[in-house]
């Protein structure tokens, strides 16, 4: 891990009504209208948080999670 690297926990919200990013006692609330279905909503939320932090897509890895609400998230 690099300096500049950051680990952040998510918890992520499938089906809802918008689209937001919204951080709670350390962790990030991802809240994506997209079905968990075919990795799409892990595509949205990557999505999403690359345009909360201001970084670009490519910069962002699911560290673990990759199927379930509760992700380990690394931002370069």
């Amino acid at each position: 891990m690099n300096d500049s690297q950051k680990i952040f926990n998510i918890r992520v919200t499938p089906h809802a009504k918008q689209n937001k990013v919204v951080e709670n006692d350390g962790v990030l609330r991802v809240y994506t209208t997209v079905a968990p279905e075919n990795g799409r909503a892990n595509e949205a939320v990557v999505k999403l948080l690359s345009e909360y932090f201001d970084v670009p897509k490519s910069s962002i890895k699911i560290l673990r999670g990759l199927t379930g609400r509760d992700k380990i998230v690394s931002i370069d």
